[in-house]
């Protein structure tokens, strides 16, 4: 395996984005760029640009994210945008969602070893979890997959009139453009492409913001969100 580079300093930028918090970002980036390089969630290339690229980037996604909601990050990998948004707003309720034992074994120590209680860990696909976890105001994702298939896993999380933020590049409008028919028939009502991260990241953060209306998922989900209901209250009652 290529051997990682040298982890840099924080920039003053993360000291505005962070806060008091900076130390718990600095012993996340120390994680990222040692244990995540070892065990295969960062490239050991990406350790030189940890700061800008990753941490920043997704700690900005905050702007876009409302007052003292829950949060599913679906597909979290080594926790990003999870872990940077938990950092810098401790009023939301977060949940990292990953399939893989290695990554979730990862975030669970890291969210112990930084003390983020409002975190919690969950090992699964996002396609299986529809009745096995809460639904959320607000479903995170950052390059998991193209908007079409991300928004097919995500939606369906969602509690009505939530919204997914997926972090995108260059290509976000023509994602949402191509995707505007999967996502009519996911029950979405409103797209937007945003720019987040003024005066912090540069180029700025790009955010595709998907909107749900009381249907989230569409016709398609709404059975098997009823199923899920009923299997829910028949486990309670039976205990």
């Amino acid at each position: 395996m290529e051997e990682a580079a040298e982890l840099p300093p924080p920039p003053p930028e993360a000291r505005v984005v962070f806060g008091d918090r900076l130390p718990e970002a600095v012993r996340y980036a120390e994680l990222l760029a040692d244990a995540g390089v070892r065990r295969g969630l960062i490239g050991p290339r990406e350790v030189p640009r940890l700061w800008e690229r990753h941490l920043l980037n997704c700690a900005v996604l905050s702007e876009a994210v409302p007052d003292g909601v829950s949060v599913c990050d679906v597909g979290s990998g080594a926790g990003l945008p999870g872990i940077p948004l938990a950092l810098v707003r401790p009023d939301l309720q977060i949940t990292l969602l990953e399939p893989l034992l290695r990554r979730t074994t990862f975030l669970q120590e890291v969210v112990e070893l930084l003390g983020l209680d409002h975190v919690t860990v969950v090992r699964g696909r996002a396609e299986e979890m529809l009745g096995k976890v809460q639904p959320v105001h607000v479903v995170t994702a950052r390059a998991v997959a193209p908007l079409d298939r991300l928004a097919g896993w995500g939606v369906p999380l969602l509690r009505p009139y939530g919204e997914m933020l997926a972090l995108k590049g260059d290509t976000a409008e023509e994602e949402l453009k191509g995707a505007r028919a999967a996502l009519s028939k996911l029950g979405v009502v409103r797209t937007s492409v945003l720019q987040v991260g003024e005066g912090v990241v540069d180029p700025l953060s790009t955010v595709v913001r998907v909107e749900v209306g009381e249907s989230p998922g569409g016709v398609r989900f709404a059975a098997k969100r009823a199923k899920a209901a009923r299997v829910g209250r028949a486990t309670r009652r039976r205990r």
